[in-house]
């Protein structure tokens, strides 16, 4: 089973090479298990590309440019879309259903519009801020914020947030953990996450304990800020879409970074 939520979870959350060969509701509960994999995944293609960037001579500005397109591209521009969507569907101010038919239109707003470009320019500022104290801060800073995307994915996945409509990717991933599962991979990524930050005070952050806590307060930063949201959405809604998971992936890793800036 935990091939299985791999496989879904790299197969559904990017555009990686992978075959998903169950969807199931029980692949769908492993899939979001596997969620922080793919964030982890994600986080490391950008810091290698921002690596090679550094190493050809790039400044801060474009690296973090690139270390924050990565992502995007790793991901079909799903989560960002999904954001702007949820912005247009939030700001039009009509009833749900009106609502979450101007979230499946193709076309973008001008609420989502300008989400998009607050939300970039604030994850390209702050990795631009890591990146300007040297590589390291910056390849931590795409990592551990790519993981707390996916975890906060994973939350969003519990019993108690059902879903708005009964078909598309939200649907098929709604309410497919026990809140108690989780809350235990939340813990767990948020202590390894820690752990590296523990690990990563010696040549980058602060002193080892004090790097922990700061990596710990980050990644807990971001999955409050995405759970606000998605009460909100819930609420709005009546539930979860696929858009409004990308929302509250792209909130997280934006808090994150800019928690990692501010410590």
């Amino acid at each position: 089973m935990a091939l299985t939520g791999i496989r879904f979870a790299l197969g559904t959350l990017s555009v990686l090479p992978v075959r998903v060969t169950r969807w199931d509701r029980d692949a769908a509960r492993a899939g979001m298990v596997c969620a922080p994999l793919v964030g982890l995944v994600v986080g490391v293609f950008g810091a290698a590309v921002g690596g090679l960037l550094v190493l050809l001579g790039s400044g801060p500005l474009l690296t973090a440019v690139a270390a924050a397109a990565v992502p995007a591209v790793l991901t079909r521009g799903l989560h960002l879309d999904g954001l702007a969507d949820t912005a247009d569907g939030l700001g039009s101010g009509r009833p749900a259903e009106d609502a979450l038919k101007i979230m499946k239109q193709s076309d973008i707003g001008p609420f989502g519009v300008l989400t998009l470009l607050f939300t970039l320019l604030a994850q390209i500022a702050a990795l631009h801020e890591l990146y300007g104290k040297g590589w390291a801060y910056g390849a931590l800073g795409a990592v551990v914020s790519g993981v707390a995307a996916r975890l906060a994915l994973t939350l969003t996945a519990r019993t108690g947030v059902p879903a708005a409509r009964p078909e598309g990717l939200g649907a098929a991933v709604a309410e497919v953990l026990s809140l108690r599962a989780a809350l235990l991979v939340t813990l767990l990524v948020t202590a390894i996450c820690a752990a590296v930050g523990a690990i990563s005070g010696s040549y980058s952050y602060a002193s080892g304990p004090l790097s922990a806590v700061h990596f710990a307060l980050a990644v807990g930063g971001g999955l409050v800020a995405a759970q606000l949201l998605l009460r909100h959405c819930v609420r709005r809604f009546g539930g979860v879409t696929g858009d409004v998971f990308g929302a509250v992936a792209e909130t997280a890793a934006t808090v994150c970074l800019v928690a990692l800036v501010l410590g």
